[in-house]
């Protein structure tokens, strides 16, 4: 059964105590049995000592976690949520219950609606929204050129002052390199992260899949490797030049993977994410023209996979991030041609990626380092660490749960999820947002 309950702001004075805990800080290496104490919205104590002799706070609520982990709240730096414009695919209230239910505290909004996020009018009025609606945190990201076109860039100063947490024409790229320059020189004047939907859409060519052998047996145009390497290694030497932080989302080539670490070599100021359907399937799984493994960037071939968890392990790849992007049954029961490009992935990102820690690809840490603190660092966020009067945003959850993915029953208004009837194991049983309890699983 599942609880959903909205933050109220509030919960001043509210102390709560969690007990029998598996403590993980991913940022300090905290991995022991322990406690932690909540007050109002903020973290007030926390250790392997903490209420060893019993004796919780007079009228603290006392959570037992069962020893399972508790840690951070997690950070999904790329969703969409389509409000405002076309909420019959999502809105940031339903958006927001599928990121509580994953143990996603805090996510990072796309500005790709309708209208597009793009002035402070409409960045406004998102959180606005967000404030009377959601459920979890919202760091909107405004659009880098005026409607997304390219062509000239919004007003950054202002959208930062009014909130922004960087900026990115995600869905399109940015493709004129003297627009993205100038975007880059700002961003560094401001202090915030460029990030780039990755993708030369004259190589891309009205592709629909990767480009590669599954392409050719089904008959569909694709969409190769160099289309993302060639725009990354362009905004590489840029943000060289302008000393600005560069962001590749969604990162699925192995070429694009290479050039991120040869650019940390050099000390170019570089992050990026991955996709947890990026590093668990590959273009295989579109064979029978299977529409809801249609995403852009298309699902790769086995060397890029591998070439994605090999960048993980390193830290190459900073974080891991679902480009969360809900559509309608009707914009992908179509040819694949014409079907809408993108999944949901909020609701299962954490479960997916413990796939990573069980086939012992990367440690506990790691997975959650991934959605913790190296995302917090993307978009500067203070989140995604335990300290003492850091925000209490906290996850609690099981990481060998099973738990069989069914598309109709996740919170997402949209269901397009390429992993419907998947077993996995590890599932969110208690989201915290500010100190009150907005999702519990039981």
């Amino acid at each position: 059964m599942t609880t959903f309950q909205k933050p109220t702001r509030s919960n001043t004075g509210k102390r709560v105590a969690y007990i029998n805990a598996r403590l993980m800080d991913p940022e300090s290496g905290l991995d022991a049995k322990g406690a932690l104490l909540t007050d109002g919205n903020s973290i007030a104590d926390f250790g392997e000592r903490l209420f060893n002799d019993g004796k919780t706070p007079e009228g603290a609520e006392v959570v037992d976690c069962g020893g399972h982990v508790l840690c951070p709240g997690l950070l999904d730096i790329q969703v969409h949520f389509r409000e405002p414009g076309q909420e019959y695919k999502e809105t940031i209230e339903t958006g927001s219950m599928a990121a509580a239910a994953g143990g996603v505290t805090t996510v990072a909004t796309m500005p790709n609606t309708k209208p597009v996020v793009d002035d402070v009018t409409v960045l406004a009025f998102l959180q606005k929204r967000a404030a009377e609606t959601s459920y979890v945190n919202i760091r909107p990201y405004a659009a880098i050129t005026k409607g997304q076109k390219g062509e000239e860039l919004t007003e950054m100063a202002m959208l930062i002052e009014a909130g922004a947490c960087g900026f990115t024409d995600d869905g399109l790229p940015v493709a004129n390199a003297q627009i993205m320059r100038q975007a880059l020189t700002m961003g560094a004047a401001l202090g915030v992260p460029i990030a780039q939907h990755a993708e030369d859409h004259h190589l891309s060519n009205g592709g629909c899949m990767n480009e590669g052998w599954v392409a050719t047996k089904l008959g569909l145009k694709g969409i190769p490797n160099v289309s993302e390497a060639v725009i990354v290694a362009r905004d590489i030497l840029l943000a060289q030049l302008t000393g600005a932080h560069y962001h590749v989302l969604h990162i699925s080539t192995k070429e694009a993977v290479e050039l991120v670490r040869w650019g940390k070599a050099k000390g170019i100021n570089i992050t990026a994410e991955v996709a947890p359907h990026h590093f668990i399937l590959t273009d295989e799984a579109v064979i029978d023209y299977r529409t809801f493994s249609k995403m852009n960037p298309p699902l790769r071939a086995e060397a890029d996979r591998i070439a994605l968890i090999e960048g993980l392990a390193d830290g190459t790849i900073d974080a891991i991030a679902t480009d969360h992007a809900p559509h309608d049954s009707e914009s992908k029961r179509v040819p694949m041609e014409a079907a809408s490009f993108g999944i949901v992935g909020l609701e299962t990102m954490l479960s997916l990626s413990l796939a990573l820690y069980h086939r012992k690809q990367l440690s506990l840490r790691e997975v959650l380092a991934a959605m913790t603190y190296k995302a917090a660092d993307v978009i500067h966020a203070n989140a995604g660490r335990l300290k003492i009067g850091a925000p209490a945003d906290l996850t609690l959850f099981d990481p060998n749960a099973d738990w069989t993915i069914t598309n109709d029953e996740l919170h997402s208004k949209s269901k397009n999820s390429p992993f419907d009837g998947v077993v996995t194991k590890g599932r969110a049983l208690r989201t915290v947002v500010r100190g009150e309890c907005v999702f519990m699983y039981a």
